[in-house]
């Protein structure tokens, strides 16, 4: 391995669904795991196409209720291609005896390269090689280069190529009781002597998808049409010691694009446009040098390759592509089908990324959320409030996804799914508007439509505030909190949590953001925007009596999660570590015990403690004081303790936030964090998750640790803040930046010394404040700074 690729030695049958999922590629329209070609989909393997934004919706009769779910879709696999000598089995890992296996991903390029030996027999090795590439630079085009070796024989080799519409949505064992087929309508055809074609369309949103194949190799083919499955076949004269290569080149669009008419026509136009594997991969190799240049990040170390390939996957979902895209970011990327495909809060650990690198993909995924506003909306008015209400889990058109009903593996019982009173997700929303605002400068937006989502989602915060007259305080009640164990008190006949401490004081946060863009738009546009939401004094005045009076309940000294946690038994941590071992999903032990987690002070991610991930600790002392409370380094300190000592980390956000909060509390013990962190994915800490989907919100946010969490960075007031933490494990990094226009902004500290170069350019200088010195940079000049310890 280097620095610039991730390698699998041998053929692990155990481990083939993180490889897949570790080896997608994509190009943020599309992505295809990485599944080997002649293998189908079974216990072991799953070739899975995702394309960003597609989704359908199929009802299962789930513990004899009819339950609707909706889910990105497994579209036709373009992948398959296999081979054997002629009259003998086709071959696979699974089949024929391996002796050589290697899957090296190549992240500078795109690439992913297969080298495979397999012995025959008789003394016959047949070695292949593969490249595949999801092109980066033609949103719609994908290759796969194959080449065949006999070493020490010769003999006919038989290689089928297809595209297969016979898929379904499978690759998640707990879903597969479920309805998980689909695509519908499946026709095939012939373009041309070299080129097949598959259309289809989803069952219920009614996609329409083109696909074109392209096959080479020197010889003709036959085609046959199998439907499903458009086939290619070719009978290559391997001679010893030559190599036979065949390329396969596909086309992939959906009815969803813009400028066409017929999503069929455009695949097979783009296919045979298309030129050969050589010529393709120019201006592949050309975009993605362009786009490591924009997203660079220099590490040292296994630290800096994992963030590498952190990066890569974030790239590969959400790339410049995604800009054109009405989309959102799925929780487990295009990478498998866990959680559906839909959109959580996760963004709020990505936008901070993108903002400063690819703002023009941050401000695409905002507008999905504004497309959604109206939705949001009506989802308040059913609950008989006023504002937005953004659902926990959206998807296509931004209905409320989440599940009524999920299963506990550990149990087999199916239970109530109360997570959709995760409310929080709309102050994640109105946090990202405000962020890349900041970052990118982008006025228009926070004056339009970011302006339009922060005055719903403060309406409805203002709107679920109630007054208590014994405590004079307003109060938010019914709620779930980050989380996610808790869902209710014990024995309570609803679910529902009250003053969820994480849910209330981003609540104020929102009202108080909300009133600060008011009062500083233009008077025209504030004018437009009080007189099309009907806004008035009266709501005003609302805003700012609940942002300075909603409840934050404290227990022992400590801000409570929320109220009554402080009555909740403590669990035996110990006893239940020695029986099971991993605890990490504490609810599914516990439920499979017959009992709950909400009877107990466990948590199972941060969920306070995101507090000190969203917020500098001036500004998070600062929302406790417009509520009368004080909050000092002490206090935070308790509090960062208590929850430490209860947390299962059941999510991979957990460590992420964990280490971000400790790196400025507690060095030494940030770095345990951090490491589980970048190693989620890599090392499955979850227990099987990866091949169902890696995690890209935590992919994400250890990209951002690297970029504000440990430099302090702040964009507000038109100015770069930084507060560097010396972490000793990571005390020499590098990044680039795009800020306000300017592109390409170098930012490296090494050991306590801080540099800064900005490229030359007509733009405005650049305002670096640190806690000790403000410094203004032209372009074209570089600030080297020596920090203090």
């Amino acid at each position: 391995m280097t620095d610039w690729t991730w390698e699998y030695e041998g053929y692990e049958p155990a481990d083939e669904r993180m490889r897949e999922a570790l080896c997608t590629l994509g190009n943020g329209y599309f992505a295809t795991r990485g599944a080997l070609p002649e293998c189908a989909a079974d216990e072991v393997h799953y070739p899975g196409t995702y394309v960003a934004g597609c989704y359908n919706r199929l009802t299962s009769d789930v513990a004899g209720h009819q339950v609707e779910n909706e889910d990105m879709v497994n579209v036709p696999n373009w992948l398959p291609l296999r081979f054997r000598l002629s009259g003998r089995p086709w071959i696979t890992p699974d089949t024929a005896t391996v002796l050589e296996h290697r899957m090296t991903l190549r992240l500078s390029t795109g690439l992913l390269e297969r080298r495979t030996r397999y012995d025959l027999g008789e003394g016959q090795v047949l070695a292949v090689r593969q490249q595949r590439l999801v092109h980066m630079a033609d949103s719609h085009l994908a290759a796969l280069r194959t080449e065949f070796t006999a070493e020490g024989f010769s003999a006919r080799l038989d290689v089928e190529a297809a595209l297969d519409g016979g898929v379904a949505n499978s690759g998640v064992p707990r879903y597969r009781d479920l309805a998980g087929h689909h695509l519908t309508h499946t026709h095939t055809g012939t373009a041309a002597p070299d080129t097949v074609w598959l259309r289809c369309r989803t069952r219920t949103s009614d996609i329409r998808i083109g696909m074109a194949s392209r096959l080479r190799a020197g010889t003709a083919a036959t085609i046959s049409h199998e439907v499903p499955r458009a086939v290619q076949r070719l009978n290559l004269d391997l001679a010893a010691g030559h190599t036979a290569v065949v390329d396969k080149t596909v086309a992939l669009h959906t009815s969803r694009d813009p400028a066409i008419s017929d999503p069929l026509f455009a695949a097979v136009d783009r296919v045979q446009r298309a030129p050969g594997f050589d010529e393709l991969l120019e201006p592949h190799l050309t975009a993605w040098d362009q786009i490591w240049r924009r997203a660079e990040l220099q590490v040292e170390g296994e630290a800096g390759r994992i963030l590498r390939l952190h990066l890569f996957h974030v790239l590969q979902t959400l790339s410049p592509h995604t800009a054109d895209l009405d989309v959102g970011v799925p929780a487990r990327g295009l990478h498998g089908e866990a959680y559906r495909g839909h959109v959580f809060w996760d963004e709020l650990f990505v936008l901070p990324y993108l903002n400063l690198h690819f703002p023009e993909v941050s401000r695409a995924l905002l507008r999905y959320r504004h497309r959604r506003l109206e939705q949001a909306c009506t989802a308040a008015s059913e609950l008989g409030r006023r504002g937005a209400l953004y659902p926990w889990q959206s998807g296509s058109d931004g209905r409320e996804e989440t599940q009524q009903l999920h299963l506990n593996p550990r149990s087999g019982r199916w239970l109530p799914d109360h997570s959709r009173l995760q409310h929080h997700v709309g102050s994640a929303i109105a946090y990202n508007v405000w962020q890349y605002c900041e970052a990118s400068g982008d006025d228009e937006f926070r004056h339009t439509k970011g302006a339009e989502m922060l005055l719903q989602i403060a309406r409805f915060w203002a709107d679920s505030a109630v007054y208590d007259e014994t405590l004079g305080r307003h109060r938010i009640k019914g709620v779930v909190g980050p989380d996610e164990y808790h869902d209710g008190y014990p024995d309570a006949a609803e679910p529902g949590l009250d003053d969820n401490a994480y849910t209330n004081v981003t609540a104020v946060w929102v009202l108080a953001r909300t009133l600060e863009l008011l009062e500083s738009l233009p008077e025209p546009r504030r004018r437009e925007l009080v007189e099309r939401a009907g806004l008035d004094s009266g709501e005003l005045e609302l805003w700012q009596d609940v942002s300075r009076t909603l409840h934050v309940p404290f227990h022992e000294g400590v801000i409570s999660q929320f109220e009554g946690y402080g009555d909740l038994a403590e669990l035996d941590w110990d006893g239940y570590r020695e029986r099971y071992g991993d605890i990490r999903r504490l609810d599914r032990i516990l439920e499979s015990e017959g009992d709950t987690v909400n009877r107990y002070r466990a948590s199972k991610q941060a969920d306070v403690l995101m507090l000190g991930y969203l917020f500098a600790p001036a500004e998070l002392e600062g929302l406790f004081r417009r509520l009368g409370l004080r909050l000092d380094e002490d206090i935070w300190r308790r509090t960062v303790d208590h929850y430490l000592r209860r947390t299962s980390h059941g999510s991979t956000l957990s460590g992420l936030v964990h280490g971000w909060v400790l790196a400025r509390d507690r060095r030494a013990e940030a770095w345990k964090f951090c490491l589980e962190a970048l190693q989620g994915d890599i090392a499955d800490v979850q227990g099987g998750t990866t091949g169902e989907g890696v995690h890209l919100g935590a992919m994400a946010g250890t990209l951002d640790l690297v970029q504000r969490g440990l430099t302090g960075l702040e964009t507000r007031g038109r100015a770069l803040w930084l507060d560097p933490v010396p972490l000793p494990e990571l005390s020499s990094y590098g990044f680039a930046l795009r800020y306000q226009g300017h592109w390409g902004v170098q930012l490296r500290l090494e050991r306590g010394l801080l540099e800064i170069a900005v490229p030359s350019s007509d733009g405005s200088p650049i305002d670096v404040r640190l806690p000790d010195r403000t410094v203004c940079l032209q372009p074209g000049e570089t600030g080297r700074m020596v920090l203090g310890s």
